[in-house]
């Protein structure tokens, strides 16, 4: 058996960002190894994932996710391998899902860490379309937008993973027509020709109210928010009555400074008695067996596909973090550490 290191690399919080985080706010720092105590695991992280909900754990706020501590490591989901256990349950080889990301290798209390099976999909699905970005997907669109058959659903954001996934979701389930927006024509077009959406639009070649009304001519029934700020109005303004809107995130005033203006056209919620509704994925986890199981039958048979932003070497993790907020991924970014 080979020696256990003795250091880790991991990213630190060295100062909080005031409006757009710039590198000088994080500092990649040694950290000290040991072997595992009992009930923990050493496991050396082979891939971890860069979010937009981290953005506002970098600001001292109180929140439904503790911040970053300065000077601290980082955190947040990975897949790796186990290179050491000191824990039933848990053999050397084992790969596991675990929540100690930004860093090379990872000391990690067993009963927060889950076996994953590499047979079933690539270790890196685990962190995208069968990982927290997949279940949000699955519980927002389903659970909580209420989806039926039939219904049409517009998805902003909807290039990344959680929105490329919800507009296929929608499909599987007998959507009428899906709708996605996006920031680029390369995105607007890997919508259409790779995840059949039944029409895409660039949000920056126009007002979306005006692009949304074009691509929607009868109305949407299920509006999923992940961008916040005009979309929202503009989906509002297109909602039928009855209509629901899963709130998921807002990455288009992440790294506003001032308040954002509300939608200018709330009174519609009521004549429309629309339905807007926020969502966190950890009240969800009762679904998890079934959106596993679900999804990973759409995606051994093709019907459902994932796209994938790799960036290899854990120095190039803040890089991958600012290109999330910048939207340079397609699908879900997922920082690769190489040693």
């Amino acid at each position: 058996m080979s020696a256990l290191p003795t250091v880790s690399r991991a990213w630190h919080l060295v100062a909080r960002p005031h409006g757009w985080p710039t590198p000088a706010d994080f500092a990649l720092r040694d950290i000290p190894v040991t072997a595992p105590a009992e009930g923990r695991i050493l496991v050396r992280n082979l891939h971890f994932s860069v979010d937009p909900y981290m953005r506002g754990r970098m600001n001292d706020v109180k929140s439904y996710v503790p911040p970053f501590q300065l000077d601290e490591p980082m955190d947040g989901g990975a897949v790796g391998e186990v290179i050491a256990s000191n824990a039933e349950g848990f053999a050397v080889g084992d790969h596991v899902l675990h929540g100690l990301g930004w860093r090379d290798y990872a000391d990690v209390p067993a009963q927060h860490a889950k076996k994953v099976d590499a047979s079933l999909a690539p270790l890196s699905a685990y962190l995208g379309v069968l990982g927290m970005p997949g279940l949000t997907a699955y519980a927002g669109l389903l659970e909580v937008a209420s989806f039926k058959e039939g219904d049409a659903v517009f998805v902003s954001g909807a290039a990344g993973a959680v929105g490329s996934q919800v507009g296929q979701i929608a499909k599987l389930k007998g959507a009428s027509r899906v709708i996605g927006s996006a920031g680029s024509d390369a995105k607007v077009k890997t919508l259409i020709e790779e995840y059949g959406f039944d029409a895409a639009f660039n949000y920056k070649d126009g007002p979306v109210a005006e692009q949304l009304k074009q691509a929607a001519p009868d109305g949407i029934d299920v509006y999923f928010d992940n961008v916040g700020g005009e979309h929202l109005e503009a989906a509002i303004g297109r909602l039928n009555v009855h209509g629901r809107a899963t709130i998921c995130g807002m990455i288009a005033q992440y790294n506003d400074t001032e308040p954002t203006p509300g939608p200018r056209n709330m009174a519609m919620i009521i004549g429309k008695r629309l339905r807007l509704q926020g969502m966190l994925v950890s009240d969800h986890a009762a679904l998890q067996p079934q959106f596993v199981q679900e999804v990973a039958g759409w995606i051994a048979s093709g019907e459902l596909k994932y796209g994938e932003t790799f960036v290899e070497g854990i120095e190039n993790g803040v890089e991958a973090f600012l290109g999330v907020l910048r939207g340079d991924n397609t699908g879900k970014m997922i920082v690769s550490p190489t040693r």
